[in-house]
């Protein structure tokens, strides 16, 4: 056993099937078709074999209906936090209105907590979606942290695969015009930090890429590599680990549903990278990740993370007006 590991916070944005159909701008997602009964399980029974507890980001639409009641509040039973994901899940949250904002969060969080029995004090944007004025209603919601920045030069490619998969309406295209963000976005910090407000603060715990060149690193990016190769994909989780040690980067690694299911599992997410996979190679590759990770980190929930972070007296601040 190694002794004073860093820390690292682990964490799972629950998107929804109908979420990612919505967002890639296909046909029957108003029906809300769900995975969640597959899904939940799967994740709760792999995490209960890892012993970790982790933050789940929940939409507050799942959290909404009643079929989906029982299986977000195992999630909660099990002893992992419950942050908020918005609403509706719409990637296009930094358009909307400071009062369209406050709907949103606020309608997820009742929803979620009713479901939960957790009232949430983190969020994460769908689509990393940011803004000033999200920063400002968390604030004054009483929210500990944010979660929603990705500091990589990658995302407007990113956007460019996402629109040629896609046939968007030009109001659609319009809507997604800061998908993925700009190459500027690469130069946010990738360590935690503090959005001031005036009077308020609030924590950002960034989703860690990879340090100097900023290259994505969550689960999904790693499982794609492992298309091409699972040893190439392996060496550039280590490499990235150690660069996290070097620099002293608290990571903070990100599970996206897609990162447990497979194509056995479903055929209707095809256009989401790594989804020609089946299930057990995912979760053969994930489950090294994590022995690897909980080998060279502590492991903690992003709750946890960002109340370390806070009790950092040198911890950098950065104007949340700036944002924008």
């Amino acid at each position: 056993m190694k002794r004073n590991k860093p820390i690292a916070s682990l964490s799972l944005d629950l998107d929804n099937k109908w979420s990612y159909l919505m967002t890639h701008g296909e046909p029957g997602w108003k029906s809300f078709p769900s995975y969640l009964d597959i899904l939940i399980p799967r994740v709760l029974n792999f995490l209960k074999t890892k012993n970790l507890n982790i933050t789940f980001f929940i939409v507050g639409q799942d959290a909404a209906l009643k079929n989906n009641r029982e299986l977000l509040k195992s999630i909660a039973e099990a002893g992992h936090e419950i942050g908020n994901h918005s609403f509706k899940h719409e990637p296009w949250l930094h358009l909307y209105s400071e009062k369209e904002i406050g709907k949103e969060i606020e309608t997820a969080e009742e929803y979620i907590e009713q479901a939960t029995g957790q009232r949430p004090i983190g969020f994460r944007g769908p689509g990393f979606s940011l803004s000033t004025a999200t920063l400002r209603e968390l604030a004054r919601r009483g929210y500990l942290y944010d979660a929603s920045t990705f500091p990589t030069f990658v995302g407007p490619l990113a956007k460019i695969y996402y629109f040629l998969t896609a046939q968007f309406t030009a109001e659609e295209k319009q809507q997604r015009s800061l998908f993925g963000g700009s190459f500027r976005e690469g130069l946010r910090p990738i360590k935690p930090y503090r959005w001031q407000m005036g009077s308020s603060s609030l924590i950002e715990i960034p989703v860690t890429t990879m340090p100097f060149l900023r290259f994505p690193f969550h689960l999904s990016y790693i499982l794609w590599l492992s298309i091409f190769s699972k040893t190439l994909a392996k060496q550039y989780f280590e490499m990235v680990l150690i660069l996290c040690r070097l620099t002293g980067t608290q990571l903070s690694l990100l599970l996206h549903p897609t990162d447990f299911l497979g194509c056995d599992d479903t055929r209707d997410l095809s256009f989401f990278p790594g989804m020609s996979l089946p299930s057990g190679k995912k979760l053969e590759l994930l489950n090294h990740v994590l022995k690897r990770l909980t080998e060279e980190f502590t492991i903690l929930t992003l709750q946890k993370h960002a109340q370390v972070a806070s009790c950092n007296c040198k911890l950098p601040e950065y104007k949340a007006s700036l944002l924008n």
